[in-house]
């Protein structure tokens, strides 16, 4: 029997199914001690996190005014690291092409009744520069897993034919990506393309779970899956982006784990993950989400996002369009801080003059265009950013955590996500828009701590209005 060892670098050691069950039959016995609760929270407002014993036995409580508290606490600590700022985002589906059998996914090898597609090098371009003119600057690239359709060759090429074009005064600054798990020598090839953040959903971190939602194919090893981020870091990749889709195995044994991979990667490597994405499953071409029976309601599912925000607040916390505009409002306000919008989910979406969904990997809940999801921001009072500075100049990994920590991040991430808003008003955005975003650029730029930070930041928003682009800190 496995023994739990958080740096092992053995997936079945530092994700341990006994010390997993532990956790969760502790946090069950504690669940109504709320001197215990009240001792977690204060520590949680600390800012320094919590351990996944702690963050699951907050999770389980059900006492209204705990959990109350845990919606204020992720609101705090939210606006303590991440101010107001909501960084934009679109995936970019290359490849619908797979060979493995997951039961949850559309692109399984044995359906029959999805077209397949693969994008050209020429359908890429036309794809990003439908992207470039909504105005997104970063992309989630993603792909089945096929070592003849989609080999890392073609992956390679399409990242270095994104990064190439430029469209008016579009471009795309940051490519992540998010792809099957591989090898050590093609995370460094990956590395050595510029990619951003190396993505890859665990799915399920219970061991039988997982190896029965994946019957086939190479995502059946479950071993080689889940040590992925290990291979990513050993490569040299530091960014990289953990999540699970919960619905397929009980939510809080994926919670536990995650939290518990989150730990492994930071104990081992000094840095946990940059994103954890929190998607729940949805309905898409031949799977039916009630065949599943451990979906998440929208009130446990808020709190795990909150209890999240509170156990890795240094951790920035991605939301898709799976989720409705009502979910996706609330959940910002207590702990996300990435969204995407104007997402399709199909091969070649972006380009349709109309919404089809042969193709796509799942059902889009919120299908609002980009300008409409930043208008709707705006008035929400968050600034929309399309900054990828920290990326391109070289703060990842433990050189970000950093910054964060230490609250440096207030004079890098606010200018820069003020200087890509104001792009973003003068080069796609309605009148109305342009009027209300500057008037929230004028309020944030004020609240810069650093004065020569500010001045700096007032000088190039000025340029940017004068026909200027890309500044950074």
């Amino acid at each position: 029997m496995a023994v739990y060892n958080s740096k092992s670098t053995k997936a079945e050691e530092f994700i341990n199914h006994e010390h997993i069950l532990e956790i969760l039959a502790y946090a069950q016995e504690h669940k109504d001690d709320l001197e215990m609760m009240e001792e977690i929270l204060e520590k949680g407002r600390k800012y320094d996190g919590l351990s996944y014993k702690e963050a699951m036995t907050l999770l389980e409580c059900e006492d209204p005014q705990i959990i109350e508290k845990i919606f204020a606490l992720g609101k705090e600590i939210k606006e303590h690291f991440y101010g107001n700022r909501i960084v934009m985002f679109a995936p970019l589906y290359l490849s619908n092409y797979c060979v493995n059998g997951c039961v949850y996914c559309p692109y399984h090898g044995q359906n029959k009744t999805i077209p397949r597609k693969k994008l050209t090098q020429e359908e890429i371009k036309q794809e990003v520069i439908a992207l470039q003119d909504m105005g997104h600057k970063r992309l989630a690239l993603e792909a089945g897993e096929h070592p003849k359709e989609n080999p890392i060759e073609y992956i390679l090429e399409s990242i270095k034919t994104i990064y190439s074009i430029k469209h008016k005064n579009g471009a795309i600054r940051r490519v992540n990506v998010n792809i099957a798990a591989t090898s050590v020598e093609e995370y460094k090839m990956l590395k050595d393309a510029g990619i951003g953040t190396y993505i890859l959903f665990q799915e399920t971190y219970n061991k039988e779970s997982y190896e029965a939602l994946h019957p086939t194919g190479p995502k059946s090893d479950y071993a080689y899956h889940t040590e992925a981020m290990d291979r990513a870091m050993q490569a040299g990749i530091d960014d990289v982006g953990c999540g699970v889709l919960f619905g397929l195995e009980n939510y809080k044994y994926d919670f536990v784990g995650m939290l518990m991979h989150a730990h492994h990667l930071e104990e081992t490597y000094g840095c946990g993950p940059h994103t954890i994405s929190v998607p729940r499953i949805r309905p898409a071409d031949d799977i039916d989400p009630d065949t599943f029976d451990n979906g998440v309601p929208d009130d446990v599912f808020k709190r795990i996002v909150a209890v999240l925000r509170i156990a890795v607040p240094y951790t920035g916390m991605i939301m898709s369009t799976r989720e409705s505009e009502k979910v996706r409002r609330e959940c910002l306000e207590i702990g996300i801080t990435q969204i995407s919008g104007g997402s399709r989910t199909s091969v070649g979406g972006y380009t349709e003059e109309e919404r089809h969904d042969d193709t796509a990997q799942f059902d889009v809940e919120d299908t609002r265009t980009l300008a409409e999801v930043v208008d709707w921001m705006i008035d929400l009072g968050y600034v929309p950013s399309f900054c990828t500075a920290c990326y391109r100049e070289g703060r990842t990994g433990d050189r970000f955590m950093h910054l964060l920590k230490t609250g440096q991040i207030a004079n890098i991430c606010q200018p820069n996500a003020l200087m890509t808003l104001k792009e973003f008003l003068m080069d796609y955005a309605s009148e109305e828009t342009h009027k209300k975003g500057d008037e929230i650029i004028a309020k944030r730029l004020a609240m810069i701590p650093n004065e020569k930070v500010r001045a700096i930041t007032e000088e190039h928003l000025a340029e940017i209005e004068a026909g200027n682009r890309d500044f950074r800190f």
